[in-house]
């Protein structure tokens, strides 16, 4: 055995000061000249003829347990180190990434050929959210809403009770000092047995300082609980940066749905006009006897129509201003709100990447994956509790029968003690080690579960990136020619040629397609920002709370 390796350098410590701690309560008065009380007894001589001064006195009484403390502290540092050298390791399994269980690729196939987008546009984890939205009104509005949004702060406040968890579990690794004082009278009666010249009345002041009772790690099982805290304050970051993402997405969408609901808003009152002045058209023919009863409530109904459409879109809009208003935290000014589709500049092009370079990096499969972490450090746990739990306790401190003397020469008391709790039959023991497996096996299917539902989410908005293209131009082409249509009905009908019911029938398919033709626009635009969302959303720089996550690196680092 190496002679100066700090396992040698505690043992032989611990050794030399269990022997002169058993020693110094049984040696006897005839002792050599150099031990303390043969010291102390001739500076007292020297006191009283004059020859020794009262410091030295003082001095003399104090160097004792100045020693002695030194001793103990000396040990105590030979022990945390030798504690600190034995608890690097765990019980815990090995852990290694899972295959992702989804195809290496995209799908292919007819609804994802105009998915392709041109090369150089940047991946999503390269693209924050402040690039990827150019709509200036927009991107005030989601700044707004990741300064006030309520759902946000609670997720950062889960972060911060998370990492305080951490903190608690992580301190376990480490000693704690106490100090402790305490004082007691007491008066015994005077019917009790006492000895001969003991006093009925008694005091006793205490003054200690010492370590609580530390275990000492031996077998990872604190380690490993620390490692659990830890994944679980990581999955608790991962989890606010996937709610920060949904903020940004769904206000993103409010904001759309908002712009388009007022379009449709303003085509509903632009029809109700429209069918307002046929009415009165065909009102006045049959005033004068050229239209009949029929062709009046033929003109009618379009008009009514038209009126429910517009308290619709009125109230649709408004609930779209409350949505809004609840997801930014606080009320839009007016000046940021949207007022047609047409004033909502597209968000920029994305490229979808790999299902392994992207999907992994997506927060909620990064939460999923750091409980898994978790599950695996509390198996360390469990397979550790199984093994001793060695703890150590000491003290050092002063006692006397009266306060004035407390801090005198003599008063000095110590102790300390080491103790091992070794399990022999225990069935909670196995039943937790079969409890945190089955854990371990839940985090990882539900790890698989959120990769395999990610990958379904990016397939869904690249089939509707490459349809919805398609979808807008056919239904354009549409509302052109039921507007020919209708204007060529119109016509007719006011040359006497046909009957009301022909612009009733063009212009009922014309205001549907017109409606349609607003819906796809809006699917066109909210689909874009789905795939980004998908895809992770900027995962490289773009989050917010800056502090917290330059707190989180640093934590994810150094472990």
């Amino acid at each position: 055995m190496n002679k100066s390796s700090p396992f040698t350098i505690a043992v032989v410590q611990l050794q030399r000061w269990t022997h002169a701690s058993s020693v110094s309560g049984s040696v006897s008065r005839r002792t050599r000249v150099g031990h303390p009380a043969v010291r102390d007894n001739l500076l007292y001589r020297r006191l009283q003829v004059g020859e020794a001064s009262e410091n030295q006195w003082r001095l003399a009484g104090w160097k004792p347990a100045i020693q002695q403390i030194g001793s103990l502290c000396y040990c105590w540092f030979a022990l945390v180190t030798l504690a600190l050298l034995v608890t690097g390791c765990t019980m815990a399994p090995k852990y290694v990434r899972p295959a992702a269980p989804v195809p290496a690729e995209w799908p292919t196939g007819p609804a994802y050929d105009r998915a392709e987008i041109k090369a150089g546009t940047p991946v999503t984890p390269e693209c924050d959210w402040r690039e990827f939205f150019t709509d200036l009104k927009l991107r005030w509005i989601i700044e707004l809403a990741l300064k006030n949004n309520r759902d946000l702060r609670l997720a950062a406040l889960n972060v911060e009770m998370a990492r305080a968890m951490y903190g608690v579990q992580r301190a376990e690794l480490f000693p704690s000092a106490y100090a402790a004082a305490g004082g007691v009278k007491q008066h015994a009666s005077a019917q009790l047995p006492r000895m001969p010249g003991q006093p009925r009345t008694t005091e006793r002041y205490d003054v200690n300082l010492g370590l609580a009772s530390w275990e000492i790690d031996f077998f990872g099982r604190i380690r490993s609980l620390k490692d659990a805290a830890l994944q679980e304050y990581f999955a608790s970051e991962h989890a606010r940066r996937a709610a920060q993402l949904a903020i940004i997405s769904s206000v993103a969408q409010a904001y759309m749905a908002l712009a388009a609901d007022r379009e449709a808003l303003a085509l509903a009152q632009h029809t109700y006009g429209t069918q307002k002045a046929a009415f009165e058209l065909v009102q006045r023919q049959y005033a004068a006897g050229v239209a009949t009863e029929l062709d009046l409530r033929q003109a009618q109904t379009p008009l009514d129509t038209a009126a429910r459409e517009v308290a619709r879109y009125t109230q649709l809009v408004a609930q779209d201003e409350n949505a809004l208003n609840l997801l930014v935290g606080t009320p839009v000014p007016a000046e940021l709100l949207p007022t047609n589709l047409a004033g909502v500049t597209p968000p920029r092009e994305i490229a979808a990447g790999l299902p392994s370079d992207v999907l992994l990096q997506r927060p909620d499969v990064l939460q999923a994956e750091a409980q898994l972490k978790a599950a695996y450090a509390n198996v360390g746990a469990a397979r550790a509790a199984f093994f001793p739990r060695i703890s150590l306790t000491a003290a050092y401190g002063a006692a006397s029968m009266e306060l004035s003397n407390l801090f005198k020469h003599g008063s000095d008391t110590w102790n300390y003690g080491a103790q091992a709790l070794m399990p022999i039959f225990d069935a909670r023991t196995w039943s937790g080690l079969k409890v945190s497996k089955v854990q371990q096996q839940l985090a990882l299917t539900q790890y698989e579960r959120t990769i395999q539902a990610a990958f379904r989410d990016v397939a869904d908005a690249l089939a509707a990136r490459g349809t919805v293209d398609q979808q807008v131009a056919a239904q354009q082409s549409l509302v052109d020619a039921l507007a020919d249509a209708y204007r060529l009905a119109r016509a007719r009908f006011e040359r006497g040629i046909d009957s009301y019911l022909t612009v009733l029938d063009a212009q009922r398919s014309l205001f549907a397609a017109q409606q349609g033709l607003v819906s796809l626009r809006l699917a066109q635009l909210v689909s874009q920002v789905r795939l980004y969302a998908a895809l992770g959303g900027g995962w490289n720089n773009g989050h917010a709370s800056g502090a917290s996550d330059q707190s989180f690196s640093s934590i994810e680092t150094h472990q």
